[in-house]
């Protein structure tokens, strides 16, 4: 399933292309801006099994450049 409605927040411009997922260190695809403040990064398989909760959340995600 792809990322949708992925909102790149203005306070996080940073690419993450460089940032390791979160859950295995594997490469970062996505970043969930969570709304502590908190960001935290997930690759592709880690990235759609939280994105449903990610969302009930309120997290804003943002794919990776």
């Amino acid at each position: 399933m792809a990322l949708r409605n992925r909102i790149a927040h203005p306070l996080y411009t940073r690419h993450i292309r460089h940032d390791r997922c979160d859950r295995c260190s594997a490469a970062a695809q996505m970043r969930a801006l969570l709304p502590t403040g908190n960001e935290l990064f997930f690759c592709g398989h880690h990235a759609r099994q939280h994105e449903p909760r990610l969302r009930e959340i309120g997290a804003d995600l943002s794919a990776g450049s």
